[in-house]
């Protein structure tokens, strides 16, 4: 199989070039970076030791920012690397003041590439992030006896079952584990099953928070959100947009200052997103900061990237999205740790865990319909909001995860 897999991931890289073009005609590729995908890097690596963190996207690479920033005061590690596959990831990295850390592109996973990136960045300790598994890479690095690690790792049943078909292959590859930490019960059970050795469950690092978060939005938005009745659609996607702006026009019957502001997993949509809501007679404003906001405005539009928890902490009603979709969710985690209470649809299978936990704090509330949508908001605008004992006891949660995370790494 692994033979066989060698060979696909070949044909991949034979067509990156059409691929990579289509992504950025789709807005999904940075023009000048795209490069460091197929070998190219465009950053220096320093002297002395350097760590690698890969994560799919923005999610994952969010999870590990409060390790990261334990990472950056140990003067042991002179540099940190940190690969994901996306545009909206990399604009993330950005955003942060790290001194240590540099973004690259994760490379295409064909042998003479990833020999390549290991043999520029040197890598003294790699972990994957989530159900990030890249067998020839993860090859590679075991031949170099460079210690490997599976951080937060999530195995679904669909995933499970589809590296079930091919055990002996998937063995070889979870064997080559040095640590893997778990974020459930149920990856653990797949992990053992799948052949990974050292197997431990700590928690989910999504719990952990970033030292770092203090920005706010400026004040005359802020004056702006505070004079009207607030509520937040995050991280929604394709069609759920047009549904939330339908509830803002049911819910602007009763609250006649009503403002909703959305915020699209992908910025590439804000122009057919503008265009919806204006085909429902609602009156969009872009997020500008030095544009003046109409005082009529229905739905205050995100256009940018790495704003989302300045939002969360100005507003404490949200409607988290790609659950009301096949998507699998998002991560509610983040808004609950401004204290906020989340309302999301019946698809939310990459967090199942977490959101169990949630609705027995009474943090969470599944929807089906745009009524119980509708009816969410209305109870949450009439109710007290805890949010100072939410957002402490989540702190304590989340400190308590990375620390024993951080500890048993440096085992």
């Amino acid at each position: 199989m692994f033979f066989i897999y060698k060979i696909l991931i070949n044909f991949v890289f034979f067509f990156s070039p059409i691929i990579i073009v289509f992504r950025i005609f789709k807005g999904k590729e940075d023009t000048s970076r795209f490069k460091e995908k197929i070998g190219f890097f465009s950053k220096k690596r320093n002297k002395g030791e350097l760590i690698w963190f890969h994560g799919a996207s923005v999610g994952e690479i969010q999870s590990i920012i409060p390790l990261v920033e334990r990472f950056e005061k140990n003067k042991k590690i002179k540099q940190i690397l940190i690969t994901s596959n996306t545009l909206s990831s990399s604009l993330i990295i950005k955003n942060l003041k790290l001194k240590k850390t540099i973004h690259q592109f994760f490379p295409i996973d064909c042998n003479f590439i990833s020999q390549k990136f290991l043999d520029y960045w040197k890598p003294s300790k790699a972990f994957f992030i989530d159900s990030e598994i890249w067998p020839i890479t993860i090859n590679n690095l075991h031949k170099r006896n460079t210690p490997i690690f599976l951080l937060n790792g999530r195995i679904t049943n669909k995933s499970f079952n589809r590296w079930k078909v091919f055990s002996s292959f998937a063995r070889s590859i979870f064997s080559k584990f040095n640590l893997c930490l778990s974020s459930n019960n149920e990856t653990r059970k797949y992990l053992k099953k799948l052949g990974a050795q050292n197997i431990k469950i700590i928690g989910n690092l999504k719990f952990s928070q970033s030292e770092n978060e203090k920005a706010s939005l400026n004040i005359d938005l802020m004056n702006f959100i505070n004079s009207r009745k607030t509520w937040c659609a995050s991280s929604t996607h394709y069609n759920e947009e047009q549904f939330c702006g339908n509830a803002h026009i049911k819910l602007k019957k009763k609250f006649k200052n009503l403002l909703t502001i959305i915020i699209p997993r992908h910025i590439n949509r804000i122009n057919s997103i503008k265009t919806e809501l204006n085909n429902l007679n609602l009156k969009v404003h872009l997020d500008e900061p030095k544009k003046k906001i109409n005082p009529n405005t229905d739905i205050y539009l995100v256009n940018s990237y790495g704003k989302t928890k300045l939002f969360y902490k100005a507003c404490k009603n949200i409607f988290l999205g790609g659950s009301l979709i096949k998507h699998g969710g998002q991560n509610p985690l983040e808004a609950t740790r401004y204290g906020c209470k989340v309302i999301h649809g019946p698809n939310v299978s990459n967090f199942r865990e977490i959101y169990k936990f949630l609705n027995r704090k009474n943090l969470s509330r599944k929807i089906t319909n745009q009524d119980q949508l509708i009816n969410y908001v209305n109870k949450y605008f009439n109710s007290k909001n805890n949010s100072k004992k939410i957002i402490r006891d989540l702190h304590l949660m989340g400190m308590d995860i990375l620390d024993k995370t951080y500890k048993e790494i440096n085992k």
